[in-house]
């Protein structure tokens, strides 16, 4: 692609037939002067250039037209910069309250906000944009507007020349992140010569994967019903009813026998007494 536009449209922007001319994937924005030539001369163009180019042109409306996330408006003398919200957006990103890095869910807020902070906006659409961001998310306002004044000193500070540092030594250690837990672990590995990097263990891969787990089939402990747990020192009975699966109520009973946990009759019973318990 680079290769037919420096043979086809080059020539072109150095003959000011086209003013302006750039292309980020597959989406092209050019700018004209209509005096020279129109859009459909462009078109025809550009069809000649390659068999299988087909262009779908978004012409200027109102003086107004829109590229990727940019919208540019023109001013009898300026360009009035602002950023376009397709209507297809949905500001969708990680919960707040989910079990997921801090960086993790401010980087969506990080790329909005540098965006708002390096575009040319004037005053008005910067605080409409930032409304925008504040709005469309349940990241508390206070934790904003601190990697507001953060990035927006970055920014103004003058850029200090980086120092190429020896990778020779340098060691990665991966860590599941089950919880912020595993924050205190790596902290220990801060000033060493050990570099931590994250994942997360629910992957596309896994969730899409089948289950090739054998399914037993269902047991009569699998079922709620009535139930009678027995003491084996002083053949005591304990009757309840249960909701869940009798296996499960079961384990809970001994589990509170384990921990010495008072919450069950069953237990208080067990461990009062220091009886033995029956099993299942």
């Amino acid at each position: 692609m680079q290769h037919l536009e420096k043979s086809t449209i080059k020539h072109l922007i150095d003959a000011r037939i086209l003013s302006f001319y750039t292309r980020y994937v597959d989406d092209i924005f050019l700018i004209y002067d209509s005096t020279g030539t129109s859009s459909d001369n462009i078109l025809q163009y550009i069809d000649t250039i390659h068999g299988s180019f087909r262009l779908n042109p978004t012409l200027e409306s109102d003086n107004n037209g829109n590229s990727l996330d940019v919208s540019i408006t023109q001013k009898p003398t300026s360009l009035r910069i602002s950023i376009f919200h397709k209507s297809t957006t949905t500001d969708t990103t990680i919960n707040f309250l989910s079990n997921h890095l801090l960086e993790h869910k401010m980087a969506a807020y990080q790329f909005l906000i540098r965006r708002m902070i390096s575009l040319p906006l004037d005053r008005e659409q910067q605080y409409k944009e930032w409304q925008h961001i504040a709005r469309s998310c349940d990241i508390p306002l206070a934790l904003l507007i601190r990697l507001r004044l953060r990035m927006q000193q970055n920014i103004s500070l003058p850029k200090s020349p980086t120092l190429t540092t020896s990778n020779h030594g340098m060691k990665w250690a991966t860590f599941m992140y089950p919880s912020p837990q595993v924050r205190k672990i790596t902290n220990i590995f801060k000033h060493t010569n050990i570099r931590i990097a994250f994942k997360c263990s629910n992957t596309l891969l896994k969730l899409s994967r089948p289950d090739n787990k054998t399914i037993l089939p269902p047991t009569p402990y699998d079922k709620c019903d009535i139930y009678m747990l027995t003491c084996m020192t002083s053949n005591g009975a304990y009757v309840s009813q249960t909701s869940r699966s009798l296996k499960l109520r079961y384990k809970e009973n001994t589990c509170y026998i384990k921990s010495n946990n008072l919450l069950s009759a069953y237990a208080l019973h067990i461990l009062n007494n220091q009886h033995e318990y029956s099993p299942i």
